[in-house]
């Protein structure tokens, strides 16, 4: 039998054996407690509390602005929802680059008031303090290399990153340095398929790929753009599998319209 299918709640040792095995991780966004009780209920392997809520939820161009209360109120509310899952919380733009104690706090409120089961950093050799500190707390933390949002101004792009050897040969370094300090498991995002490939097979721990081929150990989307809520990003790795933009403002119209020629409510809809 599969390892996932074999257990009540995800761990991240659960995640070590299905990269043993060669089975694949499927890891999602949720940012409330009504879609991730959804996703939850799916039998997704992970989810993503991600600093994304920042664009999708909020409306901000970026990641950068959104705070640590914001993503603790997040947290919490997509724990309630979720029975089997781990759930890993991004920590925001602020609270760990440059001060390992500030991110080894930020970690300790997010895993006290949320009820999360990990935390997920951005950067490789830059952050290597703040990781380290995080973990000796008994803090399992996931790894972000590639595209990283929150250095978006540094990049001036999000185009895709690690074409060049310099930055491949830091990205493997990275990605090897991160597990070694004891990260459980690292996100590459928009990065070169064979580059993903070569990382996934030279750590033991699972390479989650975003934008990043399909020879890593899992895959992971922001949830609002694979079910199509958000219509105006079409990255070439999303795929969409639901168009819920049209038929929530198709159901919104039709709403609209009933209402406003007395359809709505009918004899059985009232007391």
């Amino acid at each position: 039998m599969s390892v996932h299918k074999n257990v009540k709640r995800v761990t991240t040792h659960t995640l070590q054996a299905m990269k043993n095995t060669n089975e694949k991780i499927s890891m999602l966004t949720s940012y409330d407690f009504s879609l991730a009780k959804i996703v939850d209920a799916a039998g997704i392997d992970i989810i993503l509390v991600g600093d994304s809520a920042s664009n999708v939820m909020a409306g901000h161009e970026t990641t950068l602005p959104i705070t640590l209360d914001q993503m603790i109120y997040h947290g919490s509310s997509v724990v309630r929802a979720v029975d089997r899952c781990l759930v890993v919380v991004d920590l925001p733009f602020g609270s760990y680059q440059g001060n390992s104690r500030a991110a080894l706090d930020a970690s300790i409120r997010i895993m006290k008031e949320t009820g999360a089961h990990a935390v997920k950093l951005e950067g490789g050799a830059e952050i290597r303090e703040s990781v380290t500190r995080i973990l000796t707390a008994g803090i399992p933390v996931m790894g972000h290399l590639g595209l990283t949002p929150q250095s978006i101004y540094k990049f001036g792009t999000y185009t895709v990153r690690a074409k060049e050897e310099e930055e491949a040969a830091k990205l493997v370094a990275d990605a090897k340095m991160l597990e070694e300090i004891g990260c459980f498991a690292v996100v590459l995002e928009k990065i070169p398929s064979k580059l993903a490939k070569q990382v996934a097979e030279s750590i033991s721990i699972p390479v989650i790929g975003i934008g990043a081929g399909h020879d890593v150990d899992g895959q992971v989307l922001v949830l609002h753009d694979m079910l199509g809520i958000t219509s105006e990003f079409s990255p070439r790795f999303l795929r969409r599998y639901a168009n819920l933009y049209d038929d929530i403002k198709g159901a919104v119209e039709s709403y609209i319209q009933d209402v406003r020629s007395i359809d709505f409510p009918n004899e059985n809809e009232q007391y």
